[in-house]
Order: C-alpha cells, then sequence, then structure tokens
C-alpha cells in the first residue's frame, strides 16, 4: 500500500473553499497518468483519461465500438468522484486580546474540540497555536460548570503570540485545520481527514493498479478531486454537470461503529470486512443493477465487501446521479471509526479492497 502518498494528502490542508494545496499536491503526483487535466470554475480538478488496449491476454472483453460499450459514438463514461476537502474552520474576527474566533466548514461534534493542536493557514504561511472553549479551567469551575459541554461558536484558538501580531498576521477567510500526523498502528492508518484523503487516494491508486494489471479498458475514466463536499456536494455537482457520467462511482469513507457503546445493528461497517458497496444514505439511492454487478464482480475475484446504508448524511455520487439527465450511480467507501476527529482510522485491507475493485470494475466496464 502506498503509505506515504496517503501521508502527504492527509497532512496537506484544505478546508472547503481552501482545496489549494490538496489539488497542487494531486496535480503533481498524477503527471502522466491521465490525457488531460483541467481546473473548473469551483476548483475542482478534473482528470480525463481515454480508452487504453490491455497489454495482458486477461484484458476486458469487447471492443470500444462494440454497443455494450459506447454510448453513441462514444465510449460510456465512468465519472469517479473524490473530494478534496476536510471539515475546518474560517476565521471570522481577532479580539482585542489577539484570540482567533471562527465559524466551521464542516460538521463538528464539540466534544472532540478540547485541547487540540491547530494549524492557522494565511497567505503568508501557517500558524500553529491551540484550540480551547471560553469558560473556566477545572480548578476553578464548579461541578455544574464541568457538566455542560461548550458549542462550537464558543471556541477560539490561541496563537501565543502578541495581540498586534496577530492582528497584523491573521485575516478574516484565513483557515484552520486541526494539526495532527497520519500514522500507521498495526493494520490501520490514524489521521485528521481520512474524510476523505481516503477518496483522493483511491482516485490516484486504482487507475495506476488498473495500468499494471495490464488489461486495459474500453471506456472513458474521468476522475474528478472535487470542492465543498462537506457544505453540500458543491463541487460535484458542478463538475458532474460538465462531465455529463453514464456512471458514477463516489468515492468516500463511511461509519464504522464496530466500537463499544454502539448496538451491532448501527454499526454501518466493520474494520477488516472489505469494501463497503454503498446502497444508500440521505443524499442518494444507488442504482440496484450498478449494486449487483459490482456485487458479483467483487466475489468473482476475492475482493472482500460488506453492502452499507447510512441513515444520515450524504457523499458526491448523489451529484453524478443527479447530474443533467442523470447518471447510474453507486458509493464505493471505506469504513472508518471516529470519523470527524483526529483519529479516523481505517482498515488497510478495506483500503486496499476498495482500491482493487475500483480497479477491477474500470476494467471491465463495457
Amino acid at each position: 500500500m502506498n503509505f506515504d502518498l496517503l501521508k502527504r494528502l492527509c497532512e496537506t490542508p484544505g478546508v472547503p473553499g481552501r482545496e489549494d494545496r490538496v489539488r497542487a499536491l494531486i496535480a503533481d503526483e498524477i503527471h502522466g497518468l491521465f490525457d488531460a487535466v483541467e481546473v473548473d470554475a469551483m476548483g475542482s480538478l478534473i482528470c480525463r483519461r481515454g480508452p487504453r488496449p490491455g497489454t495482458s491476454t486477461s484484458g476486458p472483453h469487447g471492443d470500444p465500438t462494440d454497443d455494450g460499450a459506447t454510448i453513441g459514438a462514444r465510449p460510456k463514461r465512468v465519472m469517479l468522484l473524490c473530494h478534496m476537502d476536510e471539515i475546518g474552520f474560517l476565521v471570522t474576527s481577532v479580539d482585542d486580546d489577539g484570540f482567533v474566533w471562527l465559524d466551521p466548514v464542516g460538521g463538528f461534534d464539540p466534544r472532540n474540540l478540547f485541547s487540540r493542536r491547530v494549524r492557522l493557514c494565511t497567505d503568508d504561511g501557517d500558524l500553529p497555536g491551540v484550540m480551547n472553549p471560553g469558560g473556566k479551567p477545572v480548578h476553578i469551575s464548579t461541578p455544574e460548570e464541568r457538566k455542560r459541554i461548550p458549542e462550537v461558536p464558543e471556541f477560539y484558538v490561541d496563537l501565543g503570540i502578541p495581540a498586534d501580531s496577530v492582528r497584523a498576521r491573521v485575516h478574516v477567510g484565513d483557515y484552520v485545520v486541526m494539526d495532527e500526523p497520519c500514522l500507521q498502528i498495526g493494520e490501520k492508518v490514524v489521521s485528521k481527514a481520512l474524510d476523505n484523503r481516503v477518496a483522493c487516494w483511491l482516485g490516484i491508486e486504482a487507475v495506476r493498479a488498473l495500468d499494471a494489471s495490464g488489461t486495459g479498458h474500453v471506456c472513458e475514466i474521468v476522475v474528478a478531486f472535487t470542492t465543498q463536499e462537506e457544505v453540500g456536494l458543491r463541487g460535484a455537482r458542478t463538475a458532474a454537470f460538465a462531465v455529463q457520467p453514464d456512471i458514477g462511482l463516489g468515492l468516500d469513507v463511511t461509519l464504522s461503529c464496530d466500537t463499544p457503546g454502539v448496538p451491532e445493528r448501527e454499526r454501518v461497517t466493520q474494520h477488516g470486512k472489505g469494501f463497503g458497496l454503498h446502497v444508500k444514505d440521505s443524499s442518494f439511492i444507488a442504482d440496484w443493477d450498478l449494486v449487483k454487478e459490482i456485487e458479483a464482480l467483487a466475489i468473482d475475484r476475492g475482493i472482500p465487501f460488506q453492502r452499507t446504508i447510512l441513515r444520515a448524511g450524504g457523499q458526491d455520487g448523489a451529484a453524478a446521479q443527479q447530474a443533467a439527465a442523470g447518471a447510474r450511480a453507486v458509493g464505493i467507501v471505506v469504513g472508518t471509526r471516529y470519523i470527524h476527529t483526529v483519529t479516523e482510522m481505517v482498515h488497510t485491507g478495506d483500503l486496499e479492497a476498495a482500491r482493487d475493485i475500483v480497479a477491477a470494475y474500470l476494467g471491465t466496464v463495457g
């Protein structure tokens, strides 16, 4: 597994609307992998790749001119949607004492925000800081005060420098991310921003795996590294409207609640059981024939999988499904423990299974 790439992706900051550093990393990484690469008006990176002949005898069946492999006069178009943004904050103000106040971009549980090291990203460089809520510390608070959980707007950043220096260097619209490393722990990877740098990793590594297999592909592949998913699938909506895919694969993480305190029926996925074949969430219902097609392929190739349904939340596959005249769509997801925290955790076997099924599917479309 290419852990180095995943680590670089996770540790590069990029909140909704400010994904430029992640986009630059990906653009450099994919050099030579696609036929055409462009950045759209929303900042999404759209990477196109035409059909490729196979170099092995076990390549995909059919020919690009066959009716099953084409839509009219063109190859079938498969779009992979991989959002680049991570949850974070935008600066709203700096007070007279130099404390930095924030507005969230993405969903946070305030129980996970206490005493965090953060990075404040400005046009002139990054500043280390700490995040805490306003209020009394444990030594001078009452038992009742200690029971209260602050709301997200009560958290601020302390940069540890004089107030006049903060006001000179920090401006409204600068952004804040958690400052934590990406680590391998046993069979797992732990990091902030696995949601959704996992998908960015998959969008690159699946195409590399397809090339390494020598099977070629008769479809047109479009990998879209999208923006602003965490605030409403915004980049995916415009990208999918422009691409107008025939098939959309929403690559993302999903919950893995196989941990203490969660009933078995609410686990969504379990670590080590394979990639998630995503059937439904609150943004879309997957194309059922596509679900069965990918399931059959996974069984044939011996790739472990689990069907998934998420009660709430959405992903970029919905944008592909609903763009223009619509597309068949499904989600390929990786179960993640402790989601939307700095300790997001995935199983390396599940991540590899997701890569393998995406590569296998791309090699058989048509």
